[in-house]
């Protein structure tokens, strides 16, 4: 009863609200703790204060496929099916930026073409920052803007598929939408000078502009007047003691670094010499080694022989001998078996 659709909901692009989200997504939010517990017999004002609660967006996470809150707020939406002025109230919402990201991702989810380009495409100014929760579990940072073009352009947002909606061109050509104008033309649109302007009027504006920035800071035209004084002061230091420097003195630094470089030469050459002969002594002392090891092994071969010959023959003995004590003890049994016998018998006769 609590997860039904309520009985005044309309449809919503053809089916039931609440199956515009996926069936194994939705049954993990019945059955998920938030949901049974924040947000049983909420209506459409008690949604606002949990909306105001949130602090991130997200879908689903977790190996096991947990909700979050946010995807547990929006089922609950188009449970009970606020009205359209409610939705609209929360895209304009500018203090609490997660409320209206909800709005807007229930805006997309059921409304139309026409009424998601007109509502959420104002909010392309919005530059404020969203954490969002990935399927790892971990949070990330995305921008508000960047959130509206998702669901604008993208099909699936927080894990769940939104509904295809026509593309602004072809409302355009329609005349159904107004073309697009960015904030950003409005801006170059001021920048740039008009046709009707004469020129003496552009170099009137520019000289009245300029006045303008030499009135408004004098004190950051001298510190780059000062600045540049320095960077010219120098650029001059290296060139004079540059030219003091005599011819002699890079001749003379030319003629080490000849010698330098030749007696690196001739060190890297004795190496070369030198490596290759106690590579020989270093193969020898392993061939040594080698021979040594050997040899030690075939000493040890007879001993080991003699070893195991001995161990066998002492086997062999015990063995002999067990059997024989074996016997003896098994004849010595029997014969005081035949002396209780013959004194029982003895003892009978006597009585």
């Amino acid at each position: 009863m609590a997860n039904r659709t309520v009985k005044e909901a309309k449809n919503v692009h053809g089916t039931n609200p609440q199956y515009l989200i996926e069936k194994i997504i939705r049954s993990r939010i019945y059955d998920s703790k938030y949901w049974k517990e924040q947000c049983f017999a909420l209506t459409a004002e008690l949604l606002v204060d949990k909306a105001m609660e949130l602090r991130f967006v997200g879908g689903v996470y977790g190996g096991n496929i947990k909700p979050t809150q946010f995807l547990c707020l929006t089922l609950k939406m188009l449970q009970i099916q606020p009205e359209k002025d409610i939705v609209v109230e929360f895209i304009k919402n500018e203090e609490f930026k997660y409320v209206r990201a909800l709005g807007a991702f229930y805006l997309r989810l059921t409304g139309v073409a026409l009424d998601c380009y007109k509502y959420l495409e104002p909010l392309y100014i919005d530059n404020r920052k969203l954490r969002r929760q990935n399927r790892a579990g971990q949070f990330e940072i995305v921008y508000m803007d960047e959130y509206i073009d998702e669901l604008l352009r993208n099909d699936r947002v927080c894990d769940i598929i939104l509904p295809r909606i026509q593309k602004r061109t072809i409302l355009e050509e329609n005349n159904e939408i107004e073309p697009k104008v960015s904030v950003l033309d409005e801006d170059l649109d001021d920048e740039l000078p008009s046709e009707d302007e004469k020129p003496d009027d552009r170099e009137a504006n520019r000289t009245n502009e300029n006045s303008a920035s030499s009135v408004r800071r004098p004190r950051r035209a001298r510190s780059k007047s000062k600045s540049r004084s320095r960077e010219r002061e120098r650029d001059r230091r290296p060139a004079q003691s540059n030219n003091a420097r005599s011819r002699d003195y890079y001749d003379e630094l030319e003629e080490f670094e000849r010698q330098r470089n030749r007696t690196r030469n001739r060190d890297t050459q004795h190496e070369d010499r030198r490596q290759p002969a106690g590579r020989q002594d270093r193969d020898r002392e392993q061939r040594q080694d080698r021979d040594r090891e050997q040899r030690q092994d075939r000493d040890r071969k007879p001993l080991n022989r003699d070893r195991e010959r001995q161990d066998r023959d002492r086997m062999r003995e015990r063995d002999r001998y067990g059997e024989r004590d074996r016997r003896e003890r098994e004849n010595g049994s029997r014969h005081d078996q035949r002396e209780r016998d013959t004194r029982n018998e003895r003892e009978r006769r006597r009585h």
